[in-house]
């Protein structure tokens, strides 16, 4: 992570993966002496970024952001050596000051001004770039300056827009003030509550006022409307919506939109994979005479991927996949299948023969003998790779609460570049996973059950109040097999986390679930991490039938009874326009890291009986 002010400096260091789940492009990076926005892609540089390829991701990223995206790419990164002023001390992520107020920390000044009123010092640590701060010279010399911390409150609204608090605005009330005033932050009592954090400034006859009147309904009054500022792109656009007032380093300031995939299968055998897979970088090689294309193969970027099968393997793997395309074999996948990120991988799970690939690697279980009844297959999946796709974020509410859409619009995602994006940052990340198939004759003799059939009626009707008090004129309704396939995996997540090693946390969900022609019941739970910890087999091993059978039971055990019943499993979810039912964080509510939809579209009385009712359930 570095700051491009005045030549790159190293002010920190993220993994791969928080740069797409929790600190990417517009968010608010917290440092120990430093808060920093992550830039947009105008100031990444590219030279270090390695491409990624997965066909099916970037037809959906196309989809959803323009055909003009070329490459997926990872971010920046050189690997560190012992001389902090190598290369790799600057390359890295962009991010610039945020926010650009700063208070001094010394209890006795309390100053609080602009980084760029001169007040303030930055000093530099290349060796120790975490203790790089900001200083105050109102006290002492050297190291003992007070640090500057950043301001604690910024300004945000719902299209995405960050910007900073309005002090001067804020303490005189909107009148005019006179450049020479100062400002200072007191914090009076230990609470750290906004009613005990007073702005104060020097004008004579303005009083000192209270962050609480800031908070809430009543700032939304007193703040002025938002200016549709993105300090990730340094741009400025109309906007005028209500602003809320928001803590440094509240959660609610920054929700990825992404897009993930799995890698899946195109062949048999690992070699024919690998050519698969990069094809379009070797097709033009097919062309040419065969020692030419031999000298040529060591040049090309996915090189080190063949590498380990040698030239002449390779070189025969693309002669045949060449023919294979010529004679028509290959098959072109439709646009449907290239948008439909779901199906492929619902065909690759329940393929009736194991993959052995080192991306894909399947098994298949016996299911256990009490639940052979309703599920239908179970695989064990040793090695899987998921690429997710950075497209966008937004602030106040997540992606995953808004509609299902491929359009930005709809989800009102704020943008990661000033102009169209051309490529768009990815992280890979391998794991392990249980796949568990449900038998769709019962799953949908289970849909036209009376009982199912109301309580679909209370759901949606609780989801259109919902929708509609968000302005979402058109709410799309995912189903109650969704529901059902969603609150079992929930159910499961909490008792796998119980004997497999994994924190709940590290364990993340893939609902599978649609009606029609081509019907899906599944789920995939898996966890997945950029080092060694996605594949240690703690999870995998659950997954043997003498294991799962254990778990599902002592899974659906807990389901029927919850610690905040009778109110959990009495729950209205018409009465505040909720979109979940029998479901709280005492038994179902997960991380936000593992759930796909934000603890959404949860009931437990379709899945087993509870204290309110048990009609409906699936497994009464």
């Amino acid at each position: 992570m570095t700051a491009p002010a005045n030549g790159p400096l190293r002010v920190g260091e993220l993994r791969p993966s928080q740069l797409l789940h929790t600190y990417g492009i517009g968010s608010v990076t917290d440092l120990p002496n430093l808060s920093t926005i992550v830039l947009g892609l105008d100031h990444w540089e590219l030279e270090k970024a390695k491409p990624l390829t997965e066909d099916r991701l970037l037809a959906a990223v196309r989809r959803r952001l323009g055909p003009q995206v070329a490459t997926l790419r990872t971010p920046p990164h050189l690997p560190e050596t012992a001389n902090p002023f190598d290369e790799w001390a600057r390359v890295g992520v962009p991010v610039a000051l945020f926010p650009r107020w700063l208070r001094c920390s010394r209890e006795q000044c309390n100053r609080l001004a602009p980084a760029s009123s001169g007040l303030f010092e930055l000093v530099e640590n290349f060796y120790r770039p975490e203790e790089t701060r900001y200083v105050h010279n109102c006290h002492g010399q050297g190291r003992r300056r007070p640090t500057a911390v950043p301001a604690r409150f910024l300004l945000a609204c719902p299209a995405g827009h960050l910007d900073d608090f309005p002090w001067m605005y804020f303490v005189h009330r909107g009148a005019p003030h006179p450049d020479s005033c100062t400002l200072e932050l007191l914090e009076r009592g230990t609470m750290g509550e906004a009613a005990n954090i007073f702005v104060r400034c020097s004008c004579e006859g303005v009083n000192a006022r209270s962050m609480a009147e800031a908070m809430g309904a009543r700032g939304e009054r007193e703040l002025p409307a938002c200016r549709g500022h993105h300090p990730h792109l340094g741009t400025f656009e109309e906007c005028g919506e209500k602003v809320r007032t928001i803590a440094l380093g509240a959660t609610n300031s920054w929700f990825a939109s992404q897009l993930r995939v799995f890698s899946l299968p195109r062949a048999l055998e690992p070699l024919a994979q690998a050519v698969r897979e990069h094809w379009r970088f070797l097709s033009p090689l097919a062309a040419i005479p065969a020692e030419a294309a031999k000298m040529l193969l060591p040049t090309q970027a996915c090189w080190p991927e063949l590498e380990p099968y040698g030239v002449d393997r390779v070189w025969t793997a693309v002669t045949g996949e060449a023919s294979r395309v010529a004679a028509g074999e290959a098959g072109q996948p439709s646009e449907d299948d290239e948008f439909d990120l779901a199906t492929p991988e619902w065909r690759a799970f329940t393929a009736l023969h194991r993959y052995d690939l080192p991306d894909f690697t399947t098994e298949h279980e016996p299911a256990p003998a009490k639940a052979s009844g309703w599920l239908q297959r179970v695989v064990l999946v040793h090695r899987l790779r998921e690429v997710a796709a950075l497209t966008g974020f937004t602030r106040i509410d997540a992606p995953e609460w808004l509609p299902q859409s491929d359009d930005p619009a709809v989800q009102r995602a704020a943008p990661l570049s000033r102009e169209a994006p051309t490529w768009v940052p990815c992280a890979e990340l391998r794991g392990e996973g249980i796949f568990l198939a449900f038998d769709e004759k019962r799953v949908a003799a289970w849909e036209k059950d009376p009982a199912v059939l109301d309580r679909e009626k209370v759901l949606r009707s609780a989801h259109r109040t919902w929708c509609l008090a968000r302005g979402i004129t058109e709410p799309q309704w995912p189903g109650i097999r969704y529901v059902l396939l969603h609150t079992f995996a929930h159910t499961l997540i909490r008792e796998l986390a119980l004997e497999c090693g994994y924190g709940a946390s590290g364990i993340a969900e893939r609902v599978y679930a649609r009606s029609g022609d081509e019907p899906m019941a599944g789920i995939l739970l898996y966890t997945a991490a950029p080092d060694s910890e996605g594949t240690l087999g703690g999870l995998v091993s659950l997954g043997r039938h003498e294991s799962l059978g254990a778990s599902i039971e002592h899974a659906l055990s807990a389901a029927r009874l919850c610690s905040s019943d009778p109110m959990c499993a009495e729950h209205d979810p018409r009465v505040h326009g909720r979109l979940h039912g029998a479901a709280c964080h005492a038994c179902l509510f997960a991380a936000e890291t593992s759930c796909e939809r934000g603890n959404h579209y949860l009931d437990r009385s379709l899945l087993v009986e509870t204290l309110a009712s048990g009609l409906g359930a699936f497994l009464p």
